[in-house]
């Protein structure tokens, strides 16, 4: 249990730094006229086809979104552009307000809104590639890597990420439903467990369990698994962390590679980048230090995502182009509006709201899966069953991100005066 709550920890630390990372870019990319031309660029092909379909009839468009044929913005609607921001919003609110979890609500919200679980994730995949290349804010954390570490990282983890594209294509062409089923099935397992640890280190805040852990003033102690793994001399051995302990600490390239396998290959599956993962494993895993793993953590995020998104999707049509700018559209003005609104919010109450954010993209994925098990036959129920769960979690699942971003858009123009004045003195 304590080994499960600290592996939780750490996955939040790493989408923490996710969140941080997303800020930063986000800021970056709005304090920049060129940066928001660029923006405008990417936008207007998109732009001239909504004008396009709306002069015309709108025949011909798909009555799905993603199927057998064409991907590409021809498949555009107002509704999906409209929607996709929304989507985009209400994942940059989380992340900012939350500072962790936005980008897990997003292939489940795609897909509950119809799109193809794979098209969602070579979609998400592109949103968080198109982001990291306009922001171009990586310069910055490079005094955090190891160089050594980071390349032989991306060596598994873009091996990983070709693996996870291919068995996603492989299902996919086999049976869409069951392409659906894999995914929904990996976020109902990763929800389940981020939403129970959620839950309970919520409750025990209310209870006044939680204390501030006094080891994180001290000098970081590798934990056992890493002082096990950094035992083994299996060449080449990587030397790092020459900072933080005197003459560094060594691993083996190997199991580098072993671990940026298993992120490459989450983050090609989900479509989420893989750096929760980065973090657990890193830390606890190899014995990393926090420091040199949140530099390594977004490069390789930057990298492994852009890679997944174009050789593993966009290439093969399963990446949505206007869902992609819709959501980037989306992102960039809600992470800023969250993490202002953090100013004023008490810590207990954005806990509160990451297990409720949590809860809901689980209930949604577990209640989506029946049917979809069902429509292969795994299992035997009504498939009015099937369809009043995928309705109900559906339902619940906008209804509390809807509530959300409703709730985190009055408190910031509630307090609008006082995050002004806040700025102005900073």
């Amino acid at each position: 249990m304590n080994y499960c709550r600290e592996f939780y920890n750490l996955l939040i630390k790493g989408s923490q730094a996710y969140a941080r990372w997303d800020l930063e870019t986000s800021t970056t990319i709005l304090r920049s006229r060129k940066r928001m031309g660029l923006l405008f660029l990417m936008l207007l092909p998109i732009i001239i086809g909504g004008i396009a379909i709306a002069a015309g009839d709108g025949s011909g468009l798909p009555s799905t979104i993603g199927g057998k044929s064409a991907y590409m913005p021809s498949h555009y609607t107002n509704l999906i552009f409209f929607a996709s921001i929304f989507v985009g919003l209400c994942a940059g609110l989380i992340t900012g307000c939350i500072g962790a979890g936005g980008g897990f609500i997003i292939a489940p919200a795609l897909m509950s809104a119809g799109v193809k679980g794979i098209l969602a994730v070579g979609t998400d995949l592109f949103h968080i590639f198109a982001k990291a290349i306009m922001g171009s804010v990586l310069h910055r954390k490079l005094g955090n890597i190891s160089i050594s570490l980071a390349v032989t990282f991306l060596i598994g983890s873009l091996t990983g990420a070709t693996l996870g594209g291919m068995l996603n294509r492989y299902l996919y062409d086999l049976n869409p439903v069951l392409s659906d089923a894999f995914i929904t099935s990996v976020y109902v397992l990763i929800l389940g467990f981020l939403s129970f640890y959620a839950l309970l280190d919520y409750f025990r805040a209310r209870r006044g369990e939680l204390k501030s852990n006094k080891k994180a003033s001290r000098a970081e102690e590798i934990p056992p698994l890493g002082q096990k793994l950094q035992s083994i001399t299996i060449p080449p051995m990587l030397t790092f962390d020459e900072g933080v302990t005197p003459g560094g600490r060594k691993i083996s390239a190997v199991f580098l590679v072993l671990s940026g396998l298993l992120v490459g290959l989450a983050a090609a599956i989900m479509g989420v980048g893989g750096g929760f993962l980065t973090f657990p494993i890193f830390v606890y895993g190899l014995g990393v230090s926090s420091m040199t793993t949140v530099g390594t953590d977004i490069f390789q995020i930057v990298f492994t995502a852009g890679y997944s998104s174009l050789s593993q999707y966009a290439f093969y049509g399963f990446v949505f182009y206007t869902l992609a700018m819709g959501m980037l559209l989306g992102s960039l003005i809600g992470v800023q509006v969250g993490s202002l609104v953090t100013k004023v919010v008490p810590g207990i109450m954005i806990r509160g709201f990451f297990a409720l954010a949590v809860t809901a993209g689980f209930i949604n994925r577990f209640f989506a899966l029946p049917g979809k098990l069902q429509s292969l036959d795994y299992i035997s129920i009504p498939p009015n069953v099937g369809q009043i769960l995928n309705l109900v979690g559906n339902t619940l699942f906008f209804a509390v991100i809807g509530a959300f971003a409703v709730w985190v858009s009055w408190v910031f123009f509630a307090n609008i005066k006082e995050l002004k004045s806040e700025h102005s003195h900073n």
